[in-house]
């Protein structure tokens, strides 16, 4: 992989940015995180953030120090990216229901409530269009949309596409083992990924 890339996880909150991040490290991409949050029972394996990404649109001066790492973002932040860098962005899908379904049981866990299921879904649907339009038109930005569910039923094959997309055809083995298929909590039955190109 070109030292001069940044690798960008991307997607929405609980559609599996935190696995991809681990795929993508355990084959052996460096990664730009703080670690200022915990594991814990929502992502046993850690959440790979980095706080400095939260505030792009104001200092994206952090980009500097992630050429040739891999860092996670939240999709609505993908807007805020600057030129003057060349970025892979890893977009992660999810069923909508199952994103849902997982937000609002993280929020009970803090004893909190989400927002109405059919409002997030709406918000969420207009959220993906604006990210689309900004993937397209970026001069200097490539990317791979990766469903959630696809890489749990069939590890070895979905590591091997981004392992090709990032140029680390060597670390797909080492990708595939780092998929934890036990986290699949929140399970819809048949399942179809909402794709950005479906928006």
């Amino acid at each position: 992989m070109s030292q001069d890339w940044i690798t960008i996880v991307s997607g929405l909150p609980r559609s599996g940015t935190s696995m991809m991040m681990r795929m993508v490290v355990a084959a052996g991409t460096p990664v730009l995180t703080d670690a200022l949050r915990p594991a814990d029972e929502d992502n046993p394996h850690g959440y790979f953030e980095f706080e400095p990404v939260k505030r792009t649109r104001q200092d994206p001066s952090w980009l500097d120090q992630a050429r040739g790492r891999v860092v996670k973002m939240v999709h609505l932040l993908l807007l805020d990216l600057p030129h003057g860098h060349d970025y892979r962005v890893i977009m992660m899908h999810r069923d909508l229901d199952e994103v849902i379904a997982s937000q609002a049981k993280m929020l009970a866990r803090f004893g909190r409530a989400g927002a109405p299921a059919e409002m997030l879904r709406r918000v969420y649907t207009a959220q993906l269009q604006q990210v689309k339009a900004r993937l397209a038109t970026h001069p200097r930005l490539e990317s791979i949309e990766v469903g959630y569910s696809e890489v749990l039923r069939d590890p070895a094959g979905q590591s091997a596409r981004v392992a090709g997309f990032l140029g680390v055809a060597g670390g797909a083995a080492a990708m595939a083992g780092a998929v934890d298929r036990s986290l699949y909590r929140n399970r819809i039955a048949t399942v179809r990924e909402p794709r950005i190109s479906d928006q």
